[in-house]
């Protein structure tokens, strides 16, 4: 080269790439559809229980199991997923949850024993956890405003029932039930693929590690606690019993500890002081003690004492999650009249009066009895499903959207897994057979939605 060569020049920088676009439509559309999926894997078991439980060889001491892995795995994990997902991406961890979501529930229809389909189960709930607690963190992010986030998170309440309602459905409409997971796995893989293109990306990170002792220290106090309650229908006073209860004690004042002392917990203890944070988790908690519990074992026990094919069954239970879903979704023309604190003291009230009506109905023998009080469950159901979501994310600041949902989530799957086991436990340890069960069931579940009612009326909304 001459003297006179151009300079060398250095090469210019690559622009960095513009963040997706947010698109608020498909955002909605994304997480609410993933948000179906979950929850029909989640009530798949429900009609086709007594299917399974054969196909597996599972003692009727043991289904609760059957039914309770997937809101254990929920239950376990959707804390430390809302901490995830503001921490490091809400796209990122509900791709991820979506994903495996769709590749445990095709394990689950592979399944041949109870313990490895619970496994799968288990895992199923830790999936769902990440979609769920990520999906309203994203649903903020794409409606930033009061009355977007009013629509946005009734149509995602909404299809809550909606997927529930489903369910049953799908299942039930094959003649063998391990298709229906393989149909509801490819449905949640379909929206896994769809969702990298059209979800934009969103945090809010606070820094330092995950909170995996709390995540573990909690997990094994949950495991503790429905083991006890699902041993205690063999007797409540045996030492196993005693043992797994005193564990989950020391267990879950261990998990107080952690998260204390932890710079990023799971969940802020702090927020336990705001009275409507503290209606949030206890209306998640007891609408998984008083109608997720009940509801998700009497389509069995119906079978079982009334003679009900898994259809039969299904579409009779429609009439409580189809109301439920059509509520949900009109439930927010309230705002403005009725706070969601109300919402929900008034669908525990609706939902204690529709089970109270079918007292009596298995023993005399008649599905029909049971019309009017599905009816009014499924309006109270509709109403829970409604304010649950707008008060999980009202009751924290906005950048910790995903930690709150994961928090009321947590709670609602907590009274899940305990309903279920108290259910199973009191409807099959009564004496006087499986219809003086159900009542006896029905009865606990009553009285504790008007607990619920009382307890949510009387914490004040934060002024």
């Amino acid at each position: 080269m001459g003297p006179h060569a151009e300079p060398t020049q250095e090469p210019e920088p690559e622009p960095t790439p513009a963040p997706a676009p947010v698109r608020p439509g498909a955002t909605l559309g994304l997480t609410s559809g993933a948000t179906a999926v979950a929850l029909m894997t989640y009530t798949a078991p429900m009609v086709t229980l007594p299917e399974v439980a054969a196909a597996l060889h599972t003692p009727l001491s043991a289904q609760a199991w059957l039914l309770n892995g997937t809101p254990l795995g929920l239950a376990a994990l959707l804390l430390v997923a809302g901490s995830l997902a503001d921490d490091h991406g809400r796209r990122r961890i509900f791709v991820a949850g979506t994903l495996a979501l769709g590749l445990t529930t095709l394990l689950g229809a592979l399944a041949n024993s109870t313990w490895l389909f619970t496994l799968a189960r288990i895992a199923q709930g830790g999936a769902s956890a990440a979609l769920l607690a990520s999906s309203l963190g994203l649903l903020v992010h794409a409606f930033p405003t009061p009355t977007g986030r009013l629509r946005a998170t009734g149509v995602w309440g909404a299809f809550v029932s909606g997927g529930i309602a489903a369910g049953p459905i799908v299942t039930g409409a094959f003649p063998d039930w391990r298709v229906g997971y393989v149909v509801l796995g490819a449905a949640a893989l379909v929206v896994a693929a769809l969702s990298p293109r059209l979800l934009s990306e969103s945090r809010a990170p606070r820094g330092g590690r995950p909170d995996l002792a709390g995540a573990v220290t909690f997990g094994l106090a949950l495991v503790s606690l429905v083991a006890a309650l699902t041993l205690g229908r063999d007797g409540w006073l045996r030492a196993p019993v005693g043992l797994l209860l005193l564990a989950a004690a020391v267990l879950l004042a261990l998990f107080v500890t952690v998260e204390r002392r932890t710079a990023t917990p799971m969940i802020d203890l702090g927020l336990l002081r705001h009275p409507r944070f503290l209606a949030s988790s206890s209306g998640g908690l007891f609408t998984g003690l008083a109608v997720i519990g009940l509801f998700s074992f009497l389509p069995a026990l119906l079978q079982q004492t009334l003679g009900l094919s898994a259809m039969d069954t299904a579409w009779l239970f429609l009439l409580w999650s189809g109301l439920s879903f059509a509520v949900a979704l009109q439930a927010r023309r309230l705002s403005g009249r009725v706070s969601p604190r109300h919402q929900l003291a008034l669908g525990f009230l609706l939902h204690a009066a529709g089970v109270l009506a079918m007292l009596g109905a298995v023993d005399a023998g008649s599905w029909r009895r049971l019309i009017p009080g599905l009816v009014l469950a499924g309006i109270g159901s509709g109403l829970l499903n409604a304010a649950l979501p707008l008060l999980a994310v009202e009751s924290v600041p906005t950048k910790r959207a995903a930690m709150g949902s994961g928090a009321q989530q947590t709670f609602r799957y907590i009274g899940s897994c305990a309903g279920v086991a108290l259910t199973i436990a009191v409807s099959t340890s009564a004496g006087g057979g499986l219809a003086r069960g159900a009542d006896v069931a029905i009865g606990v579940s009553a009285g504790l939605a008007v607990v619920a009612a009382v307890l949510v009326g009387v914490l004040r909304e934060a002024r």
